[in-house]
């Protein structure tokens, strides 16, 4: 798909300019040939047999709120994150990380699971009306809608109050959006900056029109931050209940954990959820997002400063030591990786950790993607490990605001259900989350779908939260989706029309593009 047309994908109703750019993208990029895999070469082995945890901790590198660990600190760390339960699994999983590569951990974190965009808006506004010095927001699409406008209205008060507000949005994501709503924050004395403009003449330099910015983050006095799939759009006022005449979603089963909480509620202990199971049924689009405290925290804040030198945006970004205070205790208990992904890496790091957890999974892997479309090492994958015994269920769209990537993810249902994979659409709400936990200790919230755009055209971040005390909050909350969901049945899709095959067969060979 080409990089304009990626823009309809988050919102409905993509403007004509958008089409005509993407129609003759659409067309320099089928010239181009296929795009390159997001992993190169032998893919490593699962571990044999679960390792030390003197081992474990030896293949990876951990950072506390006061610096890297040592290797005996690194060891406490992990146990921390194992005796939450599971401890043999974690240490599979973490291993089958190291085999790919670096593992870099943050220990300390505190983390708190935000559901759909009321809860996700509310948390954030409240982080920015107690910012002390800065506010770094990035995201995909800025949208000029009431929840946009009220955003600006909060930043350019809390920038007239001494602090720091500096935003990074892609130009073709936000392509809908007026320059006026942008100046305006500039008036402010907000430092604004768009991510590889289209217009050559506002390039400092050359980016490839195909690189996009895909990320959502917004990250307060560098010790607060979220990231996830939400863009500051108006398809998340509300909660992901009904979608136009369809009438309401499926009633989740009672469950006081998944409860509406407030804004300014303590994120401590085990990961609370901010969710709508009790709230009446409204249009809107189901998301996930993440909030942390901790050093964690300070990796989205260096991940944004990167961003701004790259793109020579205009305006220095203070740097995390800048507006932190010295003397930092952990925010919490959880571990946790910050996975960015570039066009540019040699191998797409978010790629390698779904691909190498589902391979080592032994017990369960539950996905939730609003674009699929994996390639075919992601579908061996999960088919193995249903093959296996592994419980592999995915929650997948029943509609969606971009179809040819849908339907090009349908044409594997037939061979996922046939190894043992359950296949779930959600009803009644536009699927945009992006989320998985894998043997209940390895959870990820980000900004990546599993298709060839994310892995390797767009830049990316998933936030992965070690041990079960989260990944038991992401199992309820995938649970809950199931309830809203209708399962897929082999024998029913078997006997689909020749129109649904022949959309599936043309989406597929484009799939390497969606």
């Amino acid at each position: 798909m080409s990089a304009a047309a990626a823009s309809t994908r988050a919102r409905p109703g993509g403007r004509l300019g958008a089409l005509l750019i993407g129609l003759g993208l659409s067309v320099a990029l089928a010239a181009c040939g296929t795009p390159r895999p997001p992993v190169n070469g032998r893919l490593p082995d699962p571990p044999a047999a679960t390792p030390a945890l003197t081992r474990v901790a030896a293949q990876v590198d951990v950072t506390g709120p006061r610096g890297p660990l040592d290797q005996n600190r690194r060891e406490q760390a992990l146990q921390g994150a194992a005796s939450q339960g599971k401890a043999e699994l974690l240490k599979r999983q973490i291993a089958a990380m190291s085999a790919f590569g670096d593992v870099d951990l943050y220990a300390g974190n505190d983390t708190r699971l935000l559901i759909d965009g009321p809860a996700t808006f509310a948390a954030m506004f409240d982080a920015i009306g107690k910012a002390r010095r800065q506010v770094l927001l990035e995201s995909y699409i800025i949208e000029d809608a009431d929840v946009s406008r009220q955003l600006a209205d909060l930043l350019l008060q809390r920038r007239a109050q001494g602090v720091q507000v500096a935003i990074v949005y892609d130009a073709v994501g936000s392509l809908g959006t007026q320059d006026a709503y942008f100046d305006r924050m500039r008036q402010g004395g907000i430092a604004v900056c768009a991510f590889n403009p289209i217009n050559p003449l506002k390039r400092t330099r050359y980016h490839r029109i195909t690189h996009r910015d895909h990320r959502k983050m917004l990250i307060v006095d560098g010790e607060t931050a979220f990231t996830g799939g939400i863009n500051i759009s108006a398809v998340y006022s509300s909660g992901s209940g009904g979608i136009g005449s369809r009438g309401p979603r499926k009633p989740a089963r009672p469950d006081p954990q998944l409860a509406d909480a407030p804004a300014s509620a303590p994120a401590s202990g085990p990961a609370p959820v901010a969710g709508d199971a009790a709230k009446e049924p409204d249009n809107g689009w189901r998301d996930t997002m993440i909030q942390v405290r901790g050093p964690a925290a300070q990796a989205l804040h260096t991940l944004f400063r990167e961003t701004w030198a790259q793109q020579q945006c205009e305006g220095p970004v203070a740097a995390a030591t800048e507006v932190l205070p010295a003397a930092r205790a952990p925010a919490g208990q959880q571990l946790m990786r910050v996975i960015p992904s570039t066009p540019n890496d040699p191998e797409n790091r978010i790629y390698t950790l779904l691909l190498g957890s589902i391979r080592a999974a032994q017990r369960s892997v539950y996905l939730t993607m609003a674009y699929f479309a994996p390639g075919k090492d992601m579908v061996d994958a999960l088919c193995d490990a249903a093959s296996r015994g592994v419980d592999v269920q995915l929650i997948l769209p029943s509609r969606s605001d971009f179809s040819p990537v849908m339907y090009a993810g349908r044409s594997h249902y037939e061979r996922l259900l046939e190894a043992g994979v359950r296949i779930h659409e959600l009803q009644d709400a536009v699927l945009h989350a992006k989320t998985a936990v894998i043997d209940g200790v390895v959870s990820t919230v980000g900004s990546s779908n599993m298709d060839w755009r994310s892995f390797v055209f767009n830049n990316e971040v998933n936030a992965v939260v070690l041990g079960e005390d989260f990944g038991d909050a992401m199992t309820r909350m995938f649970q809950r989706d199931v309830d809203a969901s209708q399962a897929i049945s082999l024998k029913r899709w078997q006997q689909r029309g020749l129109v649904q095959r022949g959309k599936e067969f043309f989406s597929r060979m484009f799939e390497q593009w969606w």
